[in-house]
């Protein structure tokens, strides 16, 4: 079945609606999700988003520290555009109805790690849910705008697919599965924006939802894009840890308040330790250290303990966590949790350039899924919505004012399956699914050897191959269709953590512990 757009956008966060919202005034925009729209990471972002909006600060400020978190491998230029236009983001969304928390007629704006002002603009501890309800009402609202839930990105299709066979590398939409009918629909666009969000489910303890597989990374490597900077995973140092919950996080508030980081065995307090700023260590340096805890003695887990503090503070200052805690039967006021780091952020990406390009005709990208300069060797906090926000914008604005130079639509094939029949072992996925995460958490993770990333090259490279071998034989499914993304992403990660012979930022190896003094982008080419 062929579907056909002025403009396909894969991915429903905030990334994928603001720019749909921008080129529906002129345009025909299809909006594809792979699950229910508000599934992706948007909805999941806590925190919220951060401005030059107080008197005392400035965006000079906020490029700085943004710069520092960065460790130098942002790109200034990028960095002083997306927090000019920040502002304006932010007025935008109150105009759209998000309730932005307030106090004496002004924005309420709160201070996080490694900001120099007060500049985060917020909904209590859930903004990401109030940017995506209001963003997913104004676009259900349009009338140029047309949702599709449950439809999982296959690949991009290029020059390749067409009826005449072409190497020009411009892109014309997409395969995609729909879950309702099973099939594979082609849906053609004259401009196609990847809004697909991160890759945080290649290990095996991560902070993003179900589908952040690293689909759009993957199709636009297969598409002949360059990727940069994969190395960079940010993990957050503490996330629950209990079977029958998984991504749920506890705020480094527990510890700002006087949360105690303990051995779970000894009860000794290991911060100390490491570092002489103890539990207010930089995430980094904590997360570091419960790592080299849990690998050194076999833990799976360390204790957050606030217990000595009075129950009715803990339960007056963390009433989320501690209903969640008391649910699982943790009763916070009374002994620790316990915790694990957890992948939290993708810091590297599809290249492109200000206005969203990637280096595929007719291919744009926003969020996530981008190495865009913003964060450079470490995202700094509430950051990440901001800049869904401006390059969703950007790339709207230069498909609209660069229309007529895009490439025509071609004819392209429809999705064959007559050489392939359905699967007959999907044991095989769940199997290498699991084989992936637990080693990319062991040889990739945290803390890093050269030894371990080479074991973790022969393992990705004889998968591939496996992998490979099965998406030729049986019909894609959902579940293949992410593993074969997994492959990938796993891939261009190893090979990047390889390539950059240094630590720097969220990247820290062992045998390369000191910073270069020039700090360069790890740019692979397909």
């Amino acid at each position: 079945m062929n579907h056909s757009f002025d403009v396909l956008i894969i991915g429903s966060g905030a990334a994928g609606l603001t720019a749909a919202l921008n080129l529906a005034t002129h345009r025909r925009v299809a909006v594809i999700a792979k699950g229910a729209l508000g599934e992706g990471a948007t909805g999941w972002a806590q925190g919220g988003i951060a401005a030059v909006l107080e008197e005392g600060d400035s965006f000079e400020a906020h490029v700085e520290d943004t710069m520092v978190a960065g460790a130098g491998l942002n790109d200034r230029h990028v960095v002083e555009h997306v927090v000019g236009a920040a502002p304006a983001a932010i007025q935008r969304l109150i105009e759209l109805g998000v309730p932005f928390a307030e106090e004496g007629g002004a924005l309420h704006l709160t201070r996080e790690g490694g900001h120099s002002h007060r500049r985060i603009v917020h909904v209590a501890d859930a903004t990401g849910w109030a940017v995506q309800q209001a963003l997913e009402k104004a676009a259900a609202a349009n009338p140029n705008i047309v949702l599709l839930p449950d439809m999982v990105a296959v690949d991009l299709i290029t020059g390749r697919h067409e009826e005449r066979f072409s190497t020009a590398g411009s892109v014309h939409g997409l395969y995609a599965y729909n879950r309702e009918s099973r099939k594979v629909e082609t849906l053609t666009a004259r401009a196609t924006i990847l809004a697909t969000g991160g890759a945080g489910r290649v290990y095996l303890y991560s902070t993003a939802p179900r589908g952040a597989t690293g689909d759009g990374i993957a199709m636009a490597w297969r598409a002949g894009c360059r990727v940069s900077n994969m190395e960079m995973m940010q993990f957050h140092p503490t996330c629950l840890y209990h079977l029958e919950t998984k991504n749920f996080l506890i705020t480094e508030a527990v510890r700002g308040e006087g949360g105690i980081l303990k051995h779970p065995l000894t009860g000794h307090r290991f911060m100390p330790d490491y570092d002489e700023r103890g539990e207010l260590a930089p995430r980094d340096v904590v997360a570091r250290a419960i790592d080299n805890e849990i690998k050194r003695d076999g833990l799976d887990f360390v204790h957050l303990d606030i217990s000595h503090r009075d129950p009715e503070f803990v339960r007056a200052h963390f009433p989320n966590i501690y209903e969640k805690l008391i649910g699982l039967g943790i009763d916070m006021t009374e002994g620790p949790i316990p915790v694990v780091p957890a992948q939290h952020y993708t810091c590297g990406g599809v290249v492109v350039d200000l206005a969203g390009r990637t280096d595929a005709p007719g291919l744009y990208a926003a969020g996530e899924v981008t190495e865009s300069g913003l964060h450079g060797a470490n995202r700094l906090a509430s950051n990440s919505l901001l800049e869904c926000l401006v390059f969703g914008e950007a790339a709207a604005g230069d498909i609209l004012r660069r229309w007529d130079e895009l490439p025509p639509v071609a004819r392209v094939r429809e999705w064959d399956e007559s050489r392939v029949t359905d699967s007959d072992e999907e044991v095989v996925i769940a199997q290498t699914w699991g084989e992936i995460r637990r080693f990319m958490w062991n040889y990739v993770g945290i803390v890093r050897t050269t030894k371990r990333l080479e074991r973790a090259k022969r393992r990705i490279d004889m998968l591939r191959q496996e992998v490979t071998d099965y998406y030729a034989h049986f019909r894609v499914t959902p579940d293949l269709i992410e593993l074969r993304n997994l492959v990938e992403v796993a891939d261009l990660i190893i090979r990047s953590a390889l390539a950059r012979r240094e630590s720097r930022g969220l990247h820290f190896n062992r045998d390369w512990p000191k910073t270069a003094a020039r700090a360069r982008d790890t740019v692979l080419v397909p």
